[in-house]
């Protein structure tokens, strides 16, 4: 089963369950995971082939979503879900694919589409950097600086490193191998029903008007909103904003 992150104790609202984008981890979401614990327990997990879940040889989306099933089994009752970007689309394909696990669904930052712009210079980024030379994490975004041209991504990257097991807890290979499926979205003839918010970032592209056909079919009863002033990264960029857009939603009636 995948490697879960527990904050705050089960209450009469439904537990949320987190689920991180590519590259990411559990961890990334520590800090907006503990601040809605407040109201609800919240389970934020490392997805296959990332952090401290198992490997595997495959990264499709139907993988995906059948581990985030099995993790709601095991508490027993439907969680709301919460997913960024390929976390996004895992928990969508989740809630296409096992709506009776999903309650409510919060979709940050992607669409049920197909990306063209790959990800795959980024596992590159990572392979090339001598983990033979890195002591401490700095060594390491040292030296993905010189290649990463996004100021943000080298310290993000290295929260997947084990510094002193000089690996990186991310499956490089299977990601590149798999980037087509993890850039693309399956065709699904079915619908999720229940409710839906996608939460984007005014100043990102991910999110389209002329993608919000396909999405509503799929997705009926959603809802768009967008955080000013922010990309992609919203939830890191903005998580004051972002934390009050997920509490908000999830405490409508």
């Amino acid at each position: 089963m995948l490697n879960q992150i527990i904050h705050g104790d089960p209450t009469n609202q439904p537990a949320l369950l987190i689920v991180h984008g590519l590259y990411g981890s559990g961890r990334n979401w520590g800090v907006i995971a503990k601040r809605l614990s407040d109201e609800r327990q919240v389970i934020a997990v490392d997805q296959r082939n990332h952090g401290q879940s198992p490997w595997t040889d495959d990264h499709s989306y139907a993988g995906m979503a059948a581990d985030l099933a099995e993790v709601i089994r095991a508490y027993g009752s439907p969680m709301d879900v919460l997913g960024h970007s390929m976390g996004g689309k895992a928990a969508m394909m989740l809630a296409l694919e096992h709506p009776e696990l999903v309650n409510r669904l919060i979709v940050a930052d992607i669409a049920p589409v197909t990306y063209t712009h790959s990800q795959i210079q980024y596992v590159e980024a990572m392979r090339a950097v001598d983990l033979a030379k890195v002591e401490k994490r700095s060594d390491a975004e040292a030296q993905l600086r010189a290649i990463v041209d996004d100021p943000i991504l080298p310290t993000f990257f290295t929260q997947s490193l084990d510094v002193a097991g000089k690996h990186w807890r991310l499956n490089l290979d299977v990601l590149a191998q798999d980037m087509d499926q993890i850039l693309g979205f399956p065709a699904v003839d079915r619908q999720f029903e229940g409710d839906t918010l996608f939460l984007s970032g005014a100043l990102s592209d991910y999110v389209k008007r002329e993608d919000r056909n396909l999405t509503k079919s799929l997705f009926p009863n959603s809802h768009f909103a967008k955080i000013p002033d922010v990309g992609h990264w919203l939830h890191a960029e903005k998580p004051r904003e972002f934390e009050a857009a997920v509490r908000s939603y999830l405490n409508r009636k």
